[in-house]
C-alpha cells in the first residue's frame, strides 16, 4: 500500500516573541524562550487534578543528537497518572529535576535540530516513541536497547514530557506521522501500540505465530484494543477479557474470536494460600473462567500468550490458564504490583513469565509501519482540549474513560485538523 507523501510546510508570517500563547504558531523554527506547560512538583504528589498545574518555564535546550517537536496533540497514558502520584517511584527520584512534564506520546512537528541529527529537518511531521538511551554500550549496539542500562521512558523517568508546547527528545525518538490521520489521531497510539507489539513479537521463542490462542486482558482498554489487531492482523486467535457488557461489540468488531466479562467470575485478587477452602473455592472459579475459554478456543485448548498488565488482580489466574510451555508475558500491574501465582503449575507445565517494558526503535517503527499503511486503526475514544489534561488523566485513573485511546490537544487549536496549515488558519492570531 502506497503512503502518503509528505509535502513541505507553505511559507507563512507570524511575530517573534519569547512566549507564545497555546496554540499561537511562531515562525517556523524559531525557539521562544519560554512556554506552557502542565508541570509536576514533588510537594504536589498527589491525584492528576491535584499534580498537574499549569506553569510557564524555560524552553528546553537541545544537545548534539536532540530534536525539539513542537506538540500538536498528545497522548494519554497510566505513566501520567503514576507521575504524578509519585508511584511506584517518584519521576523526581530517576532525573532529579526542578518539576516534571509528563506525557510519553506524542504527534508535531520539529522545530530545532542538533549539530549531528541527519534523518530528520525543521518542518518534519513525526510522532515520538517514547525510549531512550545513551546509545553508547553493547546492548544499544548489536543487542537490545530495552536491556540498556542507559534505557529510560520519557516523559516519566525523564522530566521533558510532552504535555507542553515544547518537547526536547532523542533523534531515533522519531518516526514518520500517518498523513491520512488527524494530529489527535497520530498522538494516542505509539505507546501502547509498540508495547503491545513487543509483547507479542519481542520474545523468542514465544512469538505470536498464525493459529495461536491469546488471551488478552483490558481487552478494550488502549493496549488491549491494539493486542486484538495485532493477533488478528498475524492470524492468530485473540480472546478479549472485558468488565462492562457495553464494551463487547467494541472488542468483538476489532477481530476477536471470543470475548468473556470477568465480572461473571469471582477468582479475582491475590491467590488464597494453598490447600485451604478459599484456595479451593478460587481454584473452582478459575476452572470456570478456563472452561469459558474453551468454549472459544475448542475443549483441552489453552491459550499460547496470556497478554497481562492489570497484575495483582489477575495474574494468579493467568499463570493458571496458559498453556503448558506457553508465556504469560506482562507489561504493568494497574491493579497492584504483588503479583501472585501457584508456582507448582509454572514448574510442572514448563511456563514462561516475561516482563516487557515498551519496544526499541526497530520494534515501535514496525508497529508504526502498520499505522502508515493504514493497517491497524487508531482506536481514539476521546479527545481533550488542552485545558482539560489533569481530567484526562483523572478519568482515567478512576476507569472512567470510554474503549481505546485517549488524546489531548496542545498546539492544535481544534480536532479534526490534518496538516499544519490547518493548524495556523485554526488557530489564534
Amino acid at each position: 500500500m502506497a503512503l502518503d507523501s509528505p509535502t513541505p510546510i507553505a511559507p507563512y508570517d507570524a511575530p517573534v516573541k519569547d512566549l507564545y500563547a497555546v496554540g499561537e504558531m511562531p515562525p517556523l523554527g524559531h525557539v521562544p524562550k519560554q512556554m506552557h506547560a502542565w508541570a509536576i512538583r514533588r510537594e504536589r504528589h498527589g491525584e492528576p487534578d491535584k499534580a498537574m498545574q499549569l506553569e510557564v518555564v524555560d524552553t528546553p535546550e537541545i544537545d548534539s543528537n536532540e530534536v525539539l517537536v513542537l506538540v500538536m496533540a498528545a497522548g494519554v497514558n497510566y505513566n501520567g497518572i503514576w507521575a504524578g502520584l509519585g508511584q511506584p517511584i517518584s519521576p523526581f527520584d530517576g532525573h532529579g529535576a526542578e518539576y516534571h512534564i509528563a506525557g510519553s506520546d506524542a504527534a508535531g512537528v520539529v522545530w530545532a535540530v542538533g549539530d549531528k541529527v541527519k534523518r530528520w529537518k525543521v518542518g518534519d511531521e513525526v510522532v515520538v516513541h517514547c525510549n531512550q538511551d545513551d546509545g553508547d554500550d553493547e546492548e544499544c549496539n548489536g543487542g537490545d536497547p530495552m536491556f540498556s542500562p542507559t534505557q529510560r521512558i520519557w516523559g516519566y523517568e525523564t522530566p521533558d514530557g510532552s504535555f507542553a508546547q515544547f518537547t526536547r527528545v532523542q533523534s531515533q525518538q522519531l518516526m514518520p506521522r500517518p498523513r491520512h490521520l488527524t494530529w489527535e489521531e497520530s498522538a494516542c497510539y505509539t505507546l501502547t501500540l509498540a508495547t503491545a507489539y513487543r509483547m507479542l513479537f519481542g520474545h523468542e521463542p514465544h512469538e505470536l505465530k498464525p493459529g495461536m490462542n491469546v488471551l488478552v486482558w483490558g481487552a478494550s482498554g488502549g493496549l488491549g484494543s491494539f493486542a486484538i489487531q495485532l493477533i488478528n492482523a498475524a492470524g492468530g486467535n485473540a480472546i478479549g477479557v472485558i468488565s462492562d457488557e457495553d464494551k463487547r461489540e467494541f472488542v468483538m468488531d476489532l477481530g476477536a474470536k471470543g470475548v468473556i466479562n470477568r465480572k461473571d467470575f469471582k477468582c479475582w485478587g491475590q491467590l488464597p494460600k494453598v490447600n485451604t477452602p478459599e484456595y479451593k473455592a478460587w481454584f473452582a472459579e478459575a476452572r470456570k473462567f478456563g472452561k469459558a475459554i474453551w468454549d472459544i478456543t475448542g475443549k483441552g485448548n489453552n491459550v499460547d500468550i496470556v497478554f497481562e498488565h492489570p497484575g495483582e488482580a489477575t495474574f494468579p489466574v493467568s499463570t493458571l490458564v496458559c498453556k503448558k510451555g506457553g508465556m504469560v508475558v506482562i507489561c504493568a500491574g494497574t491493579s497492584g504490583f504483588n503479583c501472585t501465582f501457584d508456582v507448582r503449575y509454572l514448574w510442572m507445565h514448563q511456563k514462561r513469565v516475561q516482563g516487557s517494558h515498551f519496544a526499541h526503535l526497530k520494534q515501535a517503527s514496525a508497529a508504526n509501519k502498520l499505522m502508515l499503511e493504514r493497517r491497524i486503526d487508531p482506536c481514539m475514544s476521546e479527545v481533550f482540549p488542552w485545558a482539560e489534561i489533569p481530567q484526562a488523566h483523572l478519568k482515567m485513573y478512576r476507569n472512567e474513560h470510554k474503549p481505546g485511546n485517549m488524546s489531548v490537544l496542545v498546539q492544535a487549536p481544534t480536532t479534526g485538523l490534518r496538516t499544519f496549515e490547518d493548524a495556523l488558519e485554526a488557530g489564534p492570531r
